[in-house]
């Protein structure tokens, strides 16, 4: 019914070692890694960067503008660093921001949609 089969104990070690390859090669992954993070985050970013600069340059008196806190307001001066924005008509109220916190120029967005 059962059978015992014996087994020599002199049998050899696998000696074969996978070989590696050389340390050049292991860091090409992570190169690919870097390169990509470049191109598909850091670059976009750059763009964005540029367009806002430049909106915020284009920015000048008359324009009426959101903020990045959603308060709407007509742009009454511009200076390097801040803008002042009369935010209520009736009771002639302006407040300056920083150059910073505008988000949008409405009246720009408005006549393209024309």
């Amino acid at each position: 019914m059962f059978s015992i089969v014996a087994q020599s104990g002199t049998t050899a070690p696998a000696t074969t070692k996978p070989t590696e390859p050389p340390g050049y090669l292991q860091i090409v992954p992570f190169i690919a890694l870097a390169v990509i993070f470049y191109v598909f985050m850091l670059r976009p970013q750059k763009g964005k960067d540029k367009a806002r600069t430049e909106l915020l340059s284009k920015m000048k008196k008359g324009d009426e503008v959101q903020t990045i806190g959603g308060e709407f307001g007509r742009v009454v001066d511009v200076r390097d660093d801040r803008v002042l924005l009369k935010v209520d008509e009736t009771s002639n109220t302006k407040i300056w921001y920083g150059k910073n916190a505008v988000h949008r120029i409405v009246t720009e967005e408005k006549a393209e949609a024309k």
